[in-house]
């Protein structure tokens, strides 16, 4: 099976415009996520983008982007242009990985792509043990409950994302904002409307539950962290820093 992976990037992000081009170690935070993303060695990688400055980073790093229209109210509308004008009919599966988790665990990616094929699912995601009380109270870490406990080899369904779950509720885990979708499932969601709930709770995966799509969540051995804010950056700054010393 072919697998596409497609990172969608834009600079105007509403808590720390600028910053797919923010730099760690001499190298900007997209380029990160696409040299990870190549790494995985498991399709080709296209960065997925409204913005001429991240077409140029990324192609003066080794990489391939497509510039797309500015008026997508989400990541995967990105995606589907992106598909389109790569008028590639020979996909199989769109990995959509996110521009701002210079962090993420190639490993995670991998099973992820693997669960997809064996499993033969049509969307599936990834999603971490929860060990820390401050990330369970958090309402800015998104949380899947799933219908089984996770483990390293199963891919059970989500039962519900939410940004806050009761402390009593079985099966919560971090959820991280990667999406494996087979290609005719992409298609379908792109045409759906936005549902009320996902407005409500601004969490695009929310429509495909409320379309009757099921998700499939696969462990992540790693819970990586996303860079919302200019703290989230710093931090992950001197993670990777030290890492390359």
């Amino acid at each position: 099976m072919k697998t596409l992976i497609i990172i969608p990037s834009r600079l105007a992000a509403s808590r720390l415009p600028g910053k797919p081009l923010l730099k760690i170690n001499g190298l900007s935070i997209i380029s990160h996520v696409f040299k990870k993303a190549e790494e995985t060695n498991i399709g080709e990688v296209i960065v997925a983008t409204e913005d001429q400055e991240i077409i140029d980073d990324v192609k003066s790093n080794g990489g391939q982007a497509i510039l797309t229209k500015s008026h997508h109210k989400t990541g995967t509308d990105r995606i589907y242009e992106a598909l389109q004008k790569l008028k590639s009919t020979e996909v199989d599966l769109v990995m959509n990985l996110q521009g701002d988790e210079p962090l993420i665990d190639i490993e995670d990616i991998k099973n992820l792509n693997s669960l997809m094929i064996k499993n033969n699912s049509g969307l599936g995601t990834l999603a971490s043990k929860i060990k820390d009380e401050k990330l369970f109270k958090n309402h800015n870490v998104v949380k899947v409950m799933t219908e089984k406990a996770l483990n390293d080899l199963n891919f059970p369904k989500a039962l519900n994302f939410k940004r806050t779950f009761l402390k009593e509720d079985n099966n919560i885990y971090h959820h991280l904002g990667i999406y494996c979708y087979r290609f005719e499932t992409l298609k379908k969601f792109i045409t759906l409307e936005q549902s009320s709930n996902e407005i409500k709770n601004r969490l695009e995966q929310l429509r495909a539950l409320d379309n009757d799509i099921n998700i499939n969540v696969a462990l992540a051995k790693t819970s990586s962290i996303g860079v919302d804010t200019f703290e989230d950056f710093v931090a992950i700054k001197k993670i990777m820093e030290y890492k390359n010393q």
